[in-house]
């Protein structure tokens, strides 16, 4: 994944710490990032990764603290992703290499991938005074290549081919391979002032072909999102889609006229239902994907989904519904979560993953 990049804790934390407090380990990072964060290394990086990352550590700190070397290394490291977008269609590939080449690799682009630049390289436009970045992640190539793709029954499938700009399959999933194209897009809109009309109309569209499609309820009543196999629905919810609670709590306010209750009791209930996951399981902490068919309800009916690898998007939608709704139970929810984490994922004072005891 950072084959040629190093420090990926080190960038990704650096707001987390400033924010904290923690000023020792602070100035500990930033002394590493000047001196060893090596930007022209050879070798296979993740557009994607290094985006979030790097790219969103480095502006997040640099908008935190104003030091100039986050500032310096963001905008070299910009740069850098601009051969991902030189394909016949603009969408980028998933994979660029970071050295003297700029190469980008071969294979379908996925939907969470490419639909999550948006928020950084708007910044990196703003920082450079370069419109560059924002041309590259927004209007030229991948909103103006998803607007003109025809969706089956509007949703957006997660692969892409960045040559043809055809979908390459007709997998659909609010989860895993296609969540953060749906949080871009509305925190997009919230972002701009709320005057990005066109991220606005792509997020309301794929939520309303979200719920027609994917949302069902369980005869035990807990409401869950679906995956879509070319027709045909997959009854399960992974871990990762329980960011959605979060996300649609917080697009609520500026949906269609008479729909914000609407949105925050959809909200409320996927949320739920993902902390019906955990309180489901034997250690109460959830699973990696969890099911609705052959009597099961949130729970992994699979070994291969029995596992915990502390993903914490559970947790985001319970601080955002918190924020919300000041519904203390949200409060309770994340206390549980954090004392069975100490249970179960704590050695020698480090986290770790829980593997088939779920």
């Amino acid at each position: 994944m950072f084959s040629g990049l190093r420090g990926a804790s080190i960038v990704d934390s650096l707001d987390t710490l400033y924010i904290m407090g923690l000023m020792e380990e602070y100035e500990e990072a930033k002394e590493w990032i000047q001196n060893n964060l090596d930007l022209n290394s050879n070798g296979e990086a993740s557009l994607f990764e290094v985006n979030i990352r790097y790219v969103g550590g480095l502006l997040s700190a640099y908008y935190l603290t104003g030091a100039e070397i986050f500032k310096q290394k963001v905008m070299e490291l910009g740069e850098k992703l601009l051969p991902a977008f030189n394909t016949p269609t603009g969408i980028p590939r998933g994979v660029i290499n970071l050295g003297s080449w700029g190469w980008a690799s071969a294979g379908s682009s996925i939907l969470a991938e490419f639909g999550t630049l948006h928020l950084e390289f708007v910044h990196l436009s703003e920082l450079s005074r370069n419109p560059v970045f924002t041309e590259k992640a927004r209007v030229m190539n991948i909103r103006k290549l998803l607007n003109k793709i025809e969706k089956p029954h509007g949703l957006y499938p997660n692969f892409l081919s960045p040559v043809s700009g055809n979908w390459v399959q007709h997998h659909v999933s609010i989860g895993g391979l296609g969540d953060s194209f749906y949080e871009y897009l509305i925190k997009s809109y919230l972002m701009s002032e709320k005057t990005d009309q066109e991220a606005q109309k792509m997020y309301y569209s794929a939520m309303e072909a979200i719920e027609t499609n994917l949302v069902q309820k369980s005869p035990g009543g807990l409401t869950y999102v679906a995956e879509w196999r070319g027709g045909i629905l997959d009854h399960k919810m992974g871990h990762l889609a329980c960011f959605s609670g979060g996300m649609i709590g917080i697009g609520a306010d500026d949906g269609p006229a008479g729909q914000r209750q609407h949105y925050l009791d959809l909200a409320a209930e996927i949320t739920h239902t993902c902390h019906e996951s955990y309180s489901r399981s034997a250690t109460k902490l959830g699973p990696e994907a969890f099911r609705f068919d052959a009597g099961a309800e949130a729970t992994a009916t699979r070994l291969s989904d029995r596992y915990y690898i502390l993903r914490p998007e559970v947790i985001e939608s319970y601080m955002y519904m918190w924020r919300l709704t000041h519904d203390p139970k949200y409060r309770e929810w994340g206390w549980e979560a954090v004392e069975v984490r100490e249970t179960y994922c704590t050695c020698t004072q480090r986290f770790s993953s829980i593997f088939r005891y779920i």
